[in-house]
């Protein structure tokens, strides 16, 4: 910031960091777990369907194109694809710590791109597990659907870690690494 003079910290605490803090949750889960299913709200009313699946099933589409087409968008900007290019290379690292390789240049750039713990791979298994979890629950009230997507988001992040964690320890089996592979795809997007 201009009022920040070189070699400064700039200070970011108390209301203006809370503040922010607050403001973006309340965004994001207004973006990508209460719009998709307003989304889906409005049109099983346009087309008179009562079908809580389907209604489920259309909200899980949603959000699943918001965070891909998210994550394609700002991807565009010039400032994101350097911090993509430097999340890659913490990849390339992190690979390469453990394949027990050394941490040169040289040796960490034969490392791949993707890794299968990543945050934006979290992000996929998140969309996946609550489109699971959200159709099991059918019907819901009209309140209790809407609340059920914000308090439900710890228990669809714990399974979605878990589930993450579990394939990571077994990457050595064929279909672990089936299931693994659209994580990897995003990451490439």
């Amino acid at each position: 910031s201009a009022d920040v003079a070189v070699g400064e910290e700039a200070d970011f605490n108390g209301p203006v960091a809370w503040g922010t803090f607050a403001i973006g949750m309340v965004g994001g889960l207004g973006l990508f777990f209460l719009a998709p299913r307003l989304l889906a709200d409005g049109i099983n009313w346009l087309l008179h369907v009562q079908d809580a699946l389907i209604g489920n099933l259309v909200e899980g589409v949603a959000r699943l194109l918001l965070i891909v087409g998210y994550i394609w968008l700002i991807g565009r900007l010039a400032e994101i694809q350097r911090v993509f290019a430097y999340h890659g290379a913490e990849h390339k690292t992190i690979n390469a710590y453990e394949a027990n390789a050394p941490l040169t240049p040289e040796s960490v750039s034969r490392f791949p791109l993707e890794h299968p713990r990543c945050g934006t791979g979290f992000l996929l298994v998140v969309v996946i597990i609550s489109i699971l979890i959200f159709s099991l629950l059918g019907d819901l009230p009209l309140v209790v659907r809407y609340l059920s997507r914000i308090l439900l988001i710890p228990i669809i992040a714990t399974i979605s870690y878990e589930y993450i964690r579990l394939l990571a320890t077994n990457l050595d089996k064929p279909f672990v690494r089936v299931l693994v592979a659209p994580q990897l795809a995003l990451q490439r997007l």
